[in-house]
């Protein structure tokens, strides 16, 4: 990419963050299905003094904390190649924690039902390839045909990635556009970190 195109290559790391943050959810979908069904673990949690939220959110945080390196080693890299200023650090923060939360939530719950590691797989697949090779997560969003544009300022990875672009200053994005992804990351991150904890509570009381 560096010699094909070079403009992108800042864009495309900026996509590898997001992406690499997305996929910690999918390590969790796979760690928690694990637990629960190779190890049958989950009862014992259950029966223990954590809550189930504590169990969900501290398996979410310990993902989170185990492959932040590599998503540190790309925002170094970044910032070498397209230094990033202030505003676009406290976007990036911001903007990764919403991620971590959608994704977290929803590995959480697909890893709840399934009773069988081999069905599981390909729905991780899917979800990895849905949320962040076919939208523009490492491509600028010019690319999307204008019709679809809407619906890639809904997905939480290339929204994320859209609005960190922008502030930026890779891919400048119209000001309604930059609105509908800012509040379609932030209902998403909200209503989802919501729901998973819903769902553990439910889950703890069906085991």
């Amino acid at each position: 990419m560096w010699i094909l195109a070079p403009e992108i290559l800042p864009i495309a790391l900026v996509g590898a963050i997001v992406y690499s943050t997305f996929l910690i959810g999918q390590r969790l979908l796979n760690e928690a299905a694990y637990i629960r069904i190779d190890h049958k673990l989950n009862e014992l949690y259950h029966a223990s003094p954590l809550s189930p939220e504590a169990y969900f959110l501290g398996m979410a945080g310990g993902m989170l904390l185990a492959y932040s390196p590599p998503i540190l080693a790309l925002i170094v890299l970044t910032q070498v190649v397209y230094p990033l200023n202030l505003a676009t650090w406290g976007t990036l923060a911001v903007v990764l924690l919403a991620v971590w939360a959608i994704s977290s939530s929803i590995g959480y719950v697909v890893s709840t039902l399934f009773k069988d590691m081999r069905a599981i797989w390909p729905y991780s697949s899917l979800l990895t390839n849905l949320f962040g090779v076919v939208p523009p997560v490492f491509y600028p969003l010019a690319l999307v045909p204008a019709d679809w544009q809407w619906a890639a300022l809904l997905l939480p990875t290339s929204s994320a990635a859209i609005l960190i672009d922008s502030v930026a200053g890779l891919q400048p994005v119209a000001a309604d556009a930059f609105a509908l992804a800012a509040g379609a990351l932030a209902v998403e991150a909200v209503a989802l970190l919501a729901f998973g904890i819903y769902w553990a509570r439910r889950r703890a009381r069906e085991a």
